[in-house]
């Protein structure tokens, strides 16, 4: 049977994603077969597996950093927020349905089998188990029937590290509360204490370790530094969504559209490799200035941006900018640069929609959309889940360099994008092959499918657009012409390089910084050696 250890925080933010990547590259490096684990994610950053699964990109990303096929049972239970109180429930992969956060509460014992049915398919293949927490696990009015804290530690009776985030302050109430808040038994499974976000001269804060450790009467397993690392972060509390400025670093300057419920927004992390590249992120008018390139990224409620774009006046600023500069959008963006958005079914929930026109008939909602592109939208309760490879059409607009490109990655939306000329986008376009499960793995779209072009605006579906190698040296190509500038020529970067280098860094800076010997002892501790 696998060993088992769980990183649990003191709140959401204290870095545990990370220190769960980091510590899945260690045990790689050390010759164990490491699986990563979280019994529940709320994230609108999501991926699509090969067998066409979607999961949370936190665990695919800590599934790179163990060298291991990233698969939804390594996230069984995900959850995407489609408003303030309700949200679109992922099991095992798969959209089971919507529920609002009381009808899930009520109900979240229904999902306690499949996670551990998918639990114990991770533990089988592995011989460590590196679960994360989520949140904090002393929330004391949600303690009853926990799926993902320590009542999932009980379940697979884990030992526990608890991390918290010195960054913002107050790390000895966070430490010392939340173990006075665990009961006894919780309070036995917490092993040491992982003090994370340290700035400046760690001696300083000797006193703080012998504090901690009197006060709790556990060991400080390690005080880990503030990191920089370019690597891909949960979505509402990523610092890179504070990014707004023009000011420093990166010759070509990318706006994206920040709405409210924007999605997947790690479609960006592939520039953090191009220093000449900055993206920053825009909500008002006044922050849009002349970028070389708009992206309108992706939403989970396509409607409720929308209106919320027309509502702040961001509507008639991107407009004004497409009349002489080039915009992309993916997914959701994509959707909102037509002529219209339809929701027959009721697909979206109704919130931040008091902007929506209706077309008429009965609960069939239509959004008018941006109209820079000639498609219209129509939402759909079957979600598209699928990988996409292929080429590009020849193009003749702003970003013409970017004809022929190869590109890969995946879709994730509820929608089918039909053309003027009756052409639907998507994977109804293509010709889908079945894995051995049945379930769509990869679908081979005729080129013209992967971007809509008109004029200066562009459209596609495919997350992880900009990955591919070719893609990135011709867009720089593109942005050049348009500035009037030649560019020296630069090797493409290997994106999937520069991503192991950077586990590598963090790694390096963990064994640096955490009592590996300790964690090791926790380990075989825990196993009865």
């Amino acid at each position: 049977m696998a060993q088992k250890l769980m990183l649990q925080g003191t709140m959401s933010n204290v870095g545990k994603t990370l220190l769960t990547a980091g510590l899945c590259r260690i045990f790689r490096q050390d010759g164990y077969v490491v699986m990563p684990f979280k019994a529940q994610n709320m994230s609108l950053n999501s991926c699509i597996t090969e067998k066409g699964e979607e999961m949370s990109r936190a665990q695919v990303m800590q599934a790179e950093a163990a060298g291991v096929e990233p698969s939804s049972d390594m996230n069984p239970l995900l959850l995407k927020p489609t408003g303030l109180a309700g949200s679109q429930v992922i099991l095992q992969g798969r959209v089971k349905e919507n529920l609002s956060a009381k009808e899930f509460y009520r109900r979240k014992t229904e999902f306690r089998q499949s996670i551990l049915e998918s639990f114990r398919r991770i533990e089988e293949k592995a011989d460590l188990v590196l679960i994360e927490g989520a949140g904090s696990p002393v929330e004391l009015n949600l303690r009853k029937d926990d799926l993902v804290n320590m009542g999932f530690a009980e379940m697979v009776d884990a030992p526990v590290l608890l991390v918290g985030d010195i960054d913002p302050g107050g790390v000895f109430a966070q430490l010392i509360g939340t173990i006075e808040l665990l009961t006894k038994e919780e309070r036995s499974r917490v092993k040491g204490l992982i003090v994370n976000k340290f700035r400046g001269d760690r001696s300083l804060f000797s006193d703080g370790i012998r504090i901690l450790e009197e006060k709790t009467g556990l060991p400080v397993v390690g005080v880990v530094p503030y990191m920089e690392l370019n690597l891909p972060d949960e979505d509402s509390m990523s610092e890179r969504l504070l990014a707004k400025g023009n000011a420093g670093g990166g010759f070509f300057d990318l706006a994206v559209i920040r709405y409210p419920r924007i999605s997947n927004f790690s479609d960006f992390d592939v520039f953090d490799a191009w220093p000449d590249m900055r993206i920053r992120y825009v909500t008002a008018p006044e922050e849009l200035g002349r970028p070389d390139l708009l992206i309108l990224p992706g939403s989970k409620n396509t409607g409720a941006d929308l209106a919320w774009l027309k509502n702040v006046g961001l509507d008639s600023a991107i407009l004004a900018y497409a009349k002489t500069g080039p915009v992309l959008g993916i997914c959701g963006g994509y959707q909102m640069l037509g002529r219209s958005v339809l929701d027959p079914e009721g697909v979206e929930n109704s919130e931040g929609q008091n902007g929506a026109e209706s077309s008429g008939g009965q609960n069939r909602a239509e959004n008018s959309g941006l109209g820079l592109l000639p498609v219209r939208t129509i939402l759909q309760k079957e979600k598209v889940q699928t990988r996409t490879e292929g080429r590009l059409n020849a193009l003749s607009g702003m970003l013409r360099e970017l004809g022929g490109c190869f590109v890969s990655g995946y879709e994730i939306h509820m929608g089918r994008t039909e053309a003027d000329d009756g052409i639907i986008e998507g994977t109804e376009g293509g010709n889908a092959s079945k894995a051995d499960d049945g379930n769509t793995s990869k679908t081979e779209v005729s080129d013209a499918r992967f971007l809509t072009e008109n004029g200066n605006t562009y459209g596609t579906y495919l997350h992880g657009f900009f990955d591919a190698p070719e893609v990135i040296p011709a867009l720089r190509k593109s942005l050049g012409r348009l500035r009037g500038i030649s560019l020296p020529e630069q090797r493409a970067v290997d994106y999937q390089m520069f991503k192991e280098q950077e586990y590598d860094r963090l790694a390096g800076q963990l064994r640096q910084n955490l009592d590996m010997e300790l964690i090791r002892r926790i380990l075989s501790e825990a196993d009865g050696g």
